[in-house]
């Protein structure tokens, strides 16, 4: 059953070449071994470890649908996510709020599996609240021996950096449920945002010492995903993308290079089994990860770590490393995709299917035939053009399949002649 809401966000983000962010079971085909990979990761993480992985593919290889894909696995496993794009305002390093910000970023797009569609921190923190309030008081208990249980639960966040001031926020948090006072609940909420700006403002507020900023943004993920367990969930899942922004955005190389030691500092920590309950994606390109003077591997302590086992191939994968690069997809793949696309596109009856499975062939046939196809061509421009396709047929019913098909295998072809021999109004003759 494809639900309204799902259609239309489906067809919107993919006629826009991005990704949807529901009904992506609707769509979805291949990469059975990929996801099954980070499955295993995702199982480590509910047994107290951690995991780390790094999803690379070229540009539109579906790099952020395979993301989000998890992103919904690991909802339906009781986890917690949190995800964000590196910007250069937004990273992992560095001393003008660009690591604070990422952080307030991540906590607002928080999404538990009751609300995956992110925004669920205050939800987060008040059903843990109001669930050791109702358990304690439906068994006789008062408000001081709430507070006393909220303390006690919360006792081993004590032994992390700042962790007594994040204990001390929660415990603000549940005086002012227990008193109706928005105002404190807000501010707790805003300090676990990282929202405060100084801390003589959050010792006003809040009564604590310090406040979540550039040095501590680490520090904070790992009392989160320890909280995110005290309140009942399995884990905390860090979805990070763009992480092209750090290798070929970032033109100082000292500030590419703290950021890569960043990074450095939590592979370390998850493979060595440092930190607990926490699994992270990190998407990037092949030049991102391969490019020697400006990619990860410009770190030789990350080239190390992330080299590919020699002993691999493409037919005898290892997806056991940290890194897991997205291949192409197969022919076959492609079709699936175009028959789910059209099965959405029709609300699942195949009455109203716009295109026959003759169609769908003969388009991917063309994309096939494009010049440049066998590298250009990736899932998000064949499936940005076929929902363009569709969207001419449902909005003109008397127009057939094949004219359109036929209209642009010709423009193809001139295009193709053009470039070939030659045209009056293109460059043809370039000097330094």
């Amino acid at each position: 059953m494809i639900r309204a809401r799902e259609q239309i966000a489906i067809i919107q983000s993919l006629g826009a070449g991005v990704v949807p962010s529901i009904g992506l079971q609707h769509i979805q085909v291949g990469r059975k071994d990929e996801v099954e990979a980070v499955i295993r990761d995702l199982q480590i993480v509910e047994q107290g470890s951690s995991s780390i992985r790094f999803i690379i593919g070229r540009f539109g290889s579906g790099k952020t649908f395979f993301l989000n894909l998890i992103q919904n696995v690991a909802l339906k496993r009781k986890f917690v996510v949190v995800q964000a794009d590196i910007t250069t305002d937004r990273r992992l390093h560095g001393s003008g709020g660009q690591p604070r910000s990422l952080y307030s970023e991540l906590m607002k797009n928080l999404a538990t599996p009751s609300r995956p569609e992110g925004g669920a921190l205050p939800n987060l923190v008040e059903r843990w609240v109001g669930d050791v309030d109702y358990g304690i008081t439906s068994s006789g208990g008062d408000t001081e021996d709430v507070s006393k249980e909220i303390q006690r639960q919360l006792s081993e966040l004590r032994e992390l950096v700042n962790g007594y001031d994040f204990a001390k926020v929660l415990s603000c948090y549940y005086e002012g449920y227990r008193s109706q006072n928005d105002a404190l609940q807000q501010a707790a909420l805003r300090w676990l945002r990282a929202e405060y700006g100084t801390k003589t403002e959050a010792r006003n507020d809040l009564g604590v010492r310090s406040i979540i900023d550039d040095a501590d943004i680490y520090e904070s993920m790992k009392l989160m995903s320890q909280f995110v367990r005290i309140a009942g969930y399995k884990g905390l899942l860090i979805s990070l993308d763009e992480l092209v922004v750090l290798s070929h955005r970032l033109n100082n190389s000292q500030a590419r290079n703290n950021n890569y030691e960043a990074i450095l500092r939590i592979l370390n920590d998850c493979l060595q089994g440092q930190t607990e309950g926490m699994s992270f994606l990190f998407a990037g390109t092949d030049e991102c990860l391969e490019d020697r003077r400006r990619g990860l591997f410009s770190y030789e302590a990350l080239a190390t770590r992330l080299a590919a086992n020699r002993f691999a191939s493409e037919t005898q994968k290892d997806l056991s490393g940290p890194v897991i690069k997205l291949e192409s997809l197969t022919p076959e793949d492609c079709f699936v995709l175009l028959h789910n696309i059209r099965n959405v596109f029709a609300s699942g009856d195949r009455e109203k299917y716009l295109i026959s499975d003759t169609g769908i062939a003969e388009y991917l046939q063309m994309c096939s035939e494009k010049m440049g196809a066998a590298y250009y061509q990736t899932p998000r421009d064949t499936v940005k053009d076929f929902t363009g396709l569709l969207r001419v047929l449902e909005q003109n019913p008397e127009t057939k399949w094949t004219d359109l098909l036929n209209r642009s295998s010709r423009n193809i072809n001139k295009e193709t002649k053009e470039l070939r021999t030659g045209s009056p109004d293109k460059l043809s003759e370039f000097k330094l």
